[in-house]
């Protein structure tokens, strides 16, 4: 059985870089070939504030976005969070889009393409790691951290990632995969 992996481009900002960043790893992943590798764009689910009556954890969803994340985040086995840094922080739109679920992420791994200034959007990732802990994800700690992004960006838009990148996702996305292997057994 193929494990799914689900990278999912974590900023929704209009004038966002993210889609670039996490086109280039999504090919990246896809030609690794130990995934069915799936692009998720987090702007297409429209999510506003976290807006459920009730407890995410009885999954007794009202609305028809909650409804379409929750089966997006149910069908993966793996996410890989292409996610800027803001304010030392991850974005608002991803902090709202974990806080929508509970289940759907249990026993799921994670790996995360960073990126920003001079930090490479680290700070980021590590509120990230320590955030889905409570969503008892296994964020691992292989990462790519991008730093000063622009000077990766053609004047076309293109991300173009050093060979120091590459090869931190080729080595996030083995790892990630015997993470996935592992822990699919506690999903039953």
């Amino acid at each position: 059985m193929t494990l799914k992996l689900h990278t999912i481009i974590a900023s929704t900002r209009p004038s966002r870089v993210g889609p670039t960043v996490a086109n280039w790893f999504h090919e990246h992943a896809v030609a690794h070939g130990k995934f069915d590798a799936t692009l998720v764009d987090l702007a297409d689910f429209k999510l506003p504030v976290f807006d459920e009556p009730k407890h995410p954890r009885l999954g007794q969803y009202e609305h028809e976005h909650t409804k379409r994340w929750s089966a997006s985040v149910k069908a993966a086995d793996a996410f890989v969070f292409v996610s800027p840094e803001y304010n030392y922080a991850p974005p608002p739109s991803l902090l709202n889009a974990l806080t929508y679920l509970a289940a759907e992420w249990n026993y799921k791994p994670l790996g995360i393409v960073s990126y920003g200034g001079i930090s490479g959007g680290l700070r980021s990732a590590q509120v990230t790691r320590s955030i889905v802990t409570t969503l008892k994800m296994m964020p691992i700690p292989e990462g790519v951290p991008v730093p000063n992004l622009a000077q990766f960006i053609s004047k076309d838009g293109i991300f173009t990632p050093n060979d120091p990148m590459k090869q931190g996702a080729t080595l996030m996305l083995d790892e990630l995969h015997k993470w996935t292997g592992a822990l699919k057994a506690l999903r039953g």
